[in-house]
């Protein structure tokens, strides 16, 4: 008599949809995801109505333009300029220490711990790339913008507090030093200078 094959028995693949699900789920929950930062910028506020607009167009010395162009050069009011050159052309900007005709108009503003201070409320940085601008450039004239405000504040802290802006701890100080040297970058968008044809 022969003997009849015994039927194996298959494996129970009904859990397995669960095994990989909760598996899937472990690994999204468990990934860190990397975020872009960016880059903190606070624009100007829109003008109200056309006559403010106007007002803003006719005093061109309350703005500071920064072109990067194609091949990665940095005009600073249409002048071809060196990055640490942009940084030393923007701390001048910004404090406009003799009040001089052409830079940033200055207004009295009595800000806490400096009491009434002349400065460039209304000054705008007006930053603007070429569409083939290389990203590290962009950074490095960010960088330098930025260090032109922070070697302004640092000074005053220094002189005001014993201590340099970026190791104060007290916000009341913190914001005494932004409200003397407020910051405005403006980033226009990007737009073909000098394109190679």
């Amino acid at each position: 008599m022969a003997r009849k094959k015994r039927k194996v028995p298959g494996i129970n693949g009904a859990s397995s949809a669960d095994i990989a699900f909760m598996l899937l789920l472990f690994f999204l929950l468990t990934t860190s995801m990397d975020t872009d930062q960016g880059l903190p910028r606070r624009l100007p506020n829109p003008p109200e109505n056309k006559e403010k607009q106007e007002e803003i167009k006719s005093k061109e010395r309350n703005v500071f333009k920064v072109h990067i162009n194609s091949e990665n050069q940095i005009l600073c009011q249409g002048e071809l300029v060196t990055l640490p050159r942009l940084r030393e052309l923007a701390k001048e900007f910004i404090e406009n220490p003799n009040n001089a005709d052409n830079l940033p108009e200055k207004e009295l503003v009595d800000i806490q711990y400096f009491g009434e201070r002349w400065v460039t409320k209304n000054h705008i940085i007006s930053l603007q790339c070429d569409r083939t601008t290389n990203y590290q450039t962009y950074i490095d004239v960010q960088n330098e913008l930025a260090a032109a405000y922070n070697e302004l504040r640092d000074g005053e802290s220094l002189r005001t507090f014993g201590k340099p802006y970026k190791t104060l701890d007290n916000e009341d100080h913190i914001k005494a030093l932004q409200d003397l040297f407020k910051q405005t970058i403006s980033e226009a968008e990007p737009k073909s200078y000098g394109a190679k044809k």
